[in-house]
């Protein structure tokens, strides 16, 4: 039995000793007195819906070449450090980035003086991404990032971009253009603009804040007629701040949750996923879509809105219940919204009103979503609750105007968030 003993305590100390020898032969000898960092927690802090390049009057048909682009953006919550995500999903080849910045913005195109960062990616200035593939860039320390901070995210291509990945977004003044390496210039060598951004899928921060909220839908959440920073997702962020947490918008104009468009994007089932589900930090998502899914069978064909198939209300259910399978999945919660007015737009007819009320009252009463948000009763005409009312029609009748989104964010009952 003492011998026993005694061989257990020396095997003991040579496992012991087999052990520390493996483990600091993998790790470098000036890291052996330290421990090990955590890694910081990140949410997203701004995001965008991203879609094919198309034909319309923006950059992304034709890409860039030995030309930099100037990206403004909001943040929704802030941090200490921040990361960028650029993404090659719908490119054709790999995406050769020479170099990027991230400063904070000033007026138009200049940047803060002294606050422009290089941004690398695994510690390099250029990197390749390929057809279909996203990056994450390196951490930039920038101090009292803070929701509503603007962001300046400049990209440079030396080479030929190739159609370029982007969001097709209304309001004028989003993106800058260059020719040459201008990732550091103040801001007068950018003298053209596109109302879109292009590669930029994402901005993050750290510390993570307690959880973002995606608003998830078509034009309307995209914040059509909107001046930047007042679409009812930016409104419903500056009610959330107190409590630090963000508001992402993942609207896409023209967007169907059923059809793909040639220039509206992939259908809301197929972009749920990277639009929402896989940004990191999501925990809450308001969706509000199916507008035109209903009414795009009431307008003349064209190569935006082929395939265009007439679609019922149960078809447009089983959509909102294969969000909310997928999103329960991951432990996400969401909220309903029913669809707005719009009496008297170029989609509506009184089939696609009656499609309007089967599905809000299927939102309102299945008690299938987590919590309901009811637009279309805040937004509605009291003579004629089939129209937007006056004070809140943007003009066509479909989308609201400032005061529209504004009732829009405040129709939202934090609490459910």
């Amino acid at each position: 039995m003492r011998f026993w003993r005694s061989w257990c305590a020396v095997a003991g100390v040579l496992a012991a000793l087999v052990a520390v020898a493996t483990h600091t032969s993998l790790v470098p000898a000036t890291a052996r007195q330290a421990t090990p960092a955590a890694q910081p927690a990140w949410s997203a802090a701004w995001m965008t819906a991203l879609q094919q390049p198309n034909a319309n009057q923006n950059w992304s048909k034709q890409g860039f070449a030995n030309q930099s682009v100037r990206q403004v953006i909001r943040l929704s919550s802030g941090g200490s450090d921040v990361r960028i995500r650029i993404s090659n999903q719908y490119g054709v080849r790999p995406l050769e980035l020479t170099g990027a910045t991230v400063a904070k913005a000033a007026k138009g195109a200049a940047v803060v003086p002294g606050s422009v960062q290089p941004m690398r990616f695994g510690g390099a200035d250029s990197v390749s991404i390929p057809a279909g593939g996203q990056l994450t860039g390196d951490a930039v320390p920038l101090p009292s990032l803070t929701s509503g901070t603007q962001l300046a995210i400049t990209l440079y291509f030396a080479g030929q971009t190739g159609p370029a990945t982007f969001h097709e977004f209304g309001a004028t003044g989003a993106s800058y253009r260059a020719a040459g390496d201008q990732l550091t210039n103040g801001g007068k060598a950018y003298r053209e603009t596109s109302g879109g951004w292009y590669f930029l899928a994402g901005v993050d921060v750290t510390p993570a804040s307690g959880g973002s909220v995606v608003a998830f839908g078509d034009s309307i959440t995209n914040g059509y007629t909107a001046a930047p920073g007042r679409r009812y997702p930016d409104l419903l962020a500056a009610r959330l701040a107190p409590s630090g947490r963000p508001v992402l918008n993942a609207g896409l104009g023209g967007n169907r949750l059923l059809t793909d468009s040639a220039c509206y994007g992939e259908s809301g089932l197929t972009r749920f996923h990277r639009d929402v589900l896989d940004e990191p930090g999501t925990t809450t998502a308001l969706v509000l879509i199916g507008v035109n899914d209903l009414g795009y069978p009431a307008l003349p064909p064209t190569t935006c809105t082929t395939p265009n198939p007439p679609i019922t209300s149960a078809q447009l259910i089983s959509g909102y219940r294969a969000l909310i399978r997928d999103a329960h999945a991951r432990g996400i919660i969401v909220v309903g919204v029913t669809l707005s007015p719009f009496r008297g737009a170029s989609v509506y007819t009184a089939h696609s009103a009656q499609l309007r009320t089967a599905v809000n009252a299927w939102i309102t009463t299945s008690g299938e979503f987590d919590a309901v948000a009811d637009f279309a009763s805040a937004l509605a005409d009291p003579v004629d609750p089939a129209r937007l009312a006056p004070k809140y029609d943007s003009g066509d009748h479909l989308h609201p105007n400032e005061a529209g989104y504004r009732v829009m964010a405040d129709a939202v009952d934090l609490k459910t968030l």
